[in-house]
């Protein structure tokens, strides 16, 4: 009597047994994130003066905390990266190419449609919110690209790619979604003036620093101890600190806003909606374009997460630099990180969760070769 073959575990299966591998500290991650944001609202009620003294010291326009938190999450994903096989990564022309269509074609578009949907009647939050799509992110993205165990390479080309063009088209993208599409519209329409300086600022300071220092970690640490010692050893051991960067951004976050948050959630809520569908859309579309692209596991998800997240950080910085700290352009980008951190990390879950669907495909790819 023959004995019937165990079933293959299906993509849900295999998907929760990618959740489970990650390590005990990540997978508590949600539990960690709504900690240090009920944390940082507590501070920020609770701490008199604490608002004005995270807020007294900035680097360019943001707080100085802020910016040391996620320079302190960037270094760990970018000191993982294999530079080395950039040139190859930089050969895939359907990654490059999505990227390039969802970040500055479709993001931009769908952040002004969904602008002028929700908030047709608040020009200044409106502002806020297109501003930030027309902005791909290039610090936190990492992040969730690594959590979601996808291509660090892919993730490193194309953040530096996204911030290059940040610096050469930011601006024009700008006045195009401002002034000249609401003009062709017929919507209501504004100047606004960018400072070339604050833009390339922002991208020095977010990417280029951590990315020399990981580069150059890399580089003496596999020169000097070798490539086995620096991968198994070494970057176990600093791997922890992006996370540790990521909540301490985080309380510091909810504790600059916590006043602003609190007092006014109904104002909240309106520019939640939007950055919400914003982001769920955008990782959706992204991700299923790159499965029926042919693209593996590890690329898509690195094309998924960098079509959903924003540059919140240059965004903020150029609302402030026109319109003020207590504008409310400059609040409704604060508001973005706040929605982002959240819905995002939920999506890497989501991604792990969806891992196993590419390894059923390719096995019955096989099967029909």
């Amino acid at each position: 009597m023959l004995t019937p073959a165990p079933p293959r575990p299906g993509p849900i299966a295999r998907g929760s047994e990618a959740v489970a591998r990650l390590p005990w500290l990540d997978r508590l991650l949600p539990l960690w994130i709504l900690l240090a944001m009920a944390a940082g609202l507590l501070l920020g009620r609770l701490v008199p003066g604490l608002q004005g003294l995270l807020g007294r010291v900035q680097l360019g326009h943001t707080s100085l905390p802020i910016a040391l938190g996620l320079l302190l999450m960037m270094y760990p994903v970018l000191a993982k990266v294999r530079y080395g096989e950039l040139g190859s990564m930089a050969q895939d022309r359907r990654l490059l190419s999505l990227t390039l269509a969802l970040t500055w074609g479709l993001g931009p578009l769908l952040m002004f449609s969904l602008a002028w949907l929700f908030l047709p009647d608040q020009p200044a939050f409106r502002t806020g919110l297109i501003l930030i799509g027309i902005a791909p992110c290039i610090a936190m993205v990492l992040i969730w690209i690594d959590l979601a165990q996808g291509n660090r390479e892919a993730a490193a080309l194309l953040v530096a790619i996204n911030s290059v063009l940040q610096v050469l088209i930011y601006a024009l993208l700008g006045t195009f979604y401002l002034q000249i599409l609401p003009g062709w519209l017929g919507l209501d329409s504004q100047i606004v003036r960018f400072s070339f300086g604050e833009i390339a600022r922002a991208v020095l300071i977010f990417l280029g620093i951590p990315l020399v220092a990981g580069f150059l970690t890399r580089l003496l640490g596999v020169r000097l101890k070798g490539r086995r010692w620096y991968e198994q050893r070494f970057l176990p051991r600093i791997s922890p600190l992006a996370l540790y960067g990521l909540l301490f951004t985080i309380v510091v976050m909810f504790a600059l806003q916590g006043e602003a948050i609190t007092s006014d959630p109904v104002q909240v809520i309106k520019v939640a909606i939007p950055l919400l569908l914003y982001f769920v859309l955008m990782w959706s579309i992204a991700f299923a374009l790159g499965k029926q692209s042919g693209l593996d596991y590890a690329r898509t998800s690195a094309l998924a997460f960098t079509a959903a997240g924003n540059n919140f950080e240059l965004a903020i910085a150029v609302c402030i630099s026109i319109w003020g700290v207590t504008s409310q352009q400059a609040l409704a980008g604060v508001i973005g990180p706040l929605i982002e951190v959240p819905v995002l990390v939920s999506l890497v879950y989501v991604s792990l969760w969806l891992r196993g669907q590419f390894r059923v495909d390719q096995n019955i790819r096989r099967e029909q070769c």
